[in-house]
């Protein structure tokens, strides 16, 4: 989305999908704060996917359901459920917002009088991201060498040529009267810039670019939003994979910390290198900080902890999901993950069914756990159920 993306400000969320080559890359251009991953065109039409077979469960016979924070879930929906655009789940959202439910056991009881669980025995990948605060100046020097580059004038996006079925817009230059793929990643960088909004740690700036948005502060104290303006159109590629093939790192400590670390310390031509690797170079917009976290593709603020982006050819915005996700691959991270959350956002990186990417929200605390989210998902989704007991359909976005 993505600051998508955001999803921001200082993200070692990178473990989880950029780390693995499965990131997410910046989402949305709806809202000023957008958060997460850019997403800045429309996504592609609804994959024509058998689903499999499902079925159809209380919400009390969902693994940690018990243990769950129902009120701060029930919050994070009120939140959100207002993107939710079919019937059922407006009128879910419209139950949840007008009745006054202040304490955990009527929050429990509105959930499980209102949806069921609609389980797929599928798994799939949960990562995580964050918005990141780093530092910056207005002027460069021998640590800080990195611009922060606006859009450059010369960047066209056009619609997609014959045979392209994504439905996203390209990237696009104009040389000798024609339209040219836009540079990549080394070829953008090896060029000057001439109107650089901020100068960053090169690492810094990596990272940025992947979380889609952060906030940065400068050396007089005050805070601005770096929020996601353009990109170069080159397919994102993660950069943890080729780091541990190439004997860099181990395979097991690919977090966003240990990357971010290795590249601080090898920072120069070395790091460049691998930079490089990934050719996709996001561009972005400054504003003042306001001290809230940052919208998602659904141009809501995005609830920490309780929000996710996901694949909009899958799933439709506002609506809910039970998350249950196990098995980490990455040293340190948390055994489970079993949580509410609703789907507020997406990113380039976020393809498929049981796919999503767990928002931590603002800062390095958060950030350090996103960077060692890469756990075995079970994406279940809620299904609302109405007075009469007619449950809605699943529509996805676009």
């Amino acid at each position: 989305m993505r600051l998508q993306s955001a999803a921001g400000l200082v993200a070692a969320a990178l473990a989880l999908a950029f780390l693995s080559a499965c990131a997410s890359t910046p989402v949305s251009r709806l809202a000023p704060t957008v958060a997460s991953r850019p997403v800045p065109n429309p996504p592609a039409p609804p994959r024509p996917t058998a689903p499999p077979l499902a079925s159809e469960r209380p919400l009390s016979s969902l693994p940690g359901w018990a243990e769950e924070d129902h009120l701060s879930a029930l919050q994070a929906f009120q939140t959100g459920c207002g993107a939710a655009k079919q019937p059922a789940w407006k009128a879910a959202c419209r139950r949840a917002k007008e009745q006054p439910i202040t304490d955990e056991a009527s929050a429990r009881a509105f959930f499980e009088d209102n949806f069921r669980a609609d389980v797929r025995p599928v798994t799939g990948l949960l990562t995580a991201y964050f918005a990141p605060e780093y530092p910056a100046q207005t002027t460069p020097d021998e640590i800080f060498t990195a611009p922060v580059r606006p859009k450059p004038d010369d960047l066209i996006m056009v619609d997609p040529g014959p045979g392209d079925s994504s439905g996203r817009k390209q990237a696009r230059r104009m040389v000798d009267d024609d339209l040219v793929a836009y540079p990549e990643r080394a070829d953008i960088e090896a060029a000057p810039v001439d109107k650089a909004l901020a100068f960053m740690k090169p690492e810094d700036l990596f990272f940025l670019q992947i979380q889609g948005s952060g906030q940065l502060v400068f050396p007089d104290g005050h805070r601005m939003k770096a929020i996601y303006s353009a990109d170069n159109g080159r397919p994102f590629l993660g950069i943890a994979r080729p780091m541990a093939e190439q004997g860099l790192l181990a395979g097991n400590h690919t977090s966003g910390d240990a990357i971010r670390g290795w590249l601080a310390e090898h920072r120069g031509a070395e790091a460049q290198a691998v930079m490089n690797r990934n050719t996709r170079y996001v561009f972005f917009d400054l504003i003042p900080d306001d001290g809230r976290d940052p919208a998602g593709a659904a141009g809501v603020a995005l609830p920490p902890g309780r929000s996710i982006a996901v694949d909009p050819s899958y799933h439709a915005y506002g609506e809910l999901y039970w998350i249950d996700a196990a098995a980490p691959v990455l040293t340190g991270g948390a055994k489970t993950y079993r949580r509410l959350a609703v789907a507020l956002d997406t990113g380039s990186a976020i393809r498929g069914d049981v796919r999503a990417d767990l928002y931590m929200g603002r800062g390095d605390l958060a950030g350090t756990e996103a960077g060692h989210v890469r756990h075995s998902l079970l994406l279940i989704r809620l299904v609302p159920v109405s007075a009469a007991g007619a449950k809605d359909e699943k529509t996805p976005q676009g």
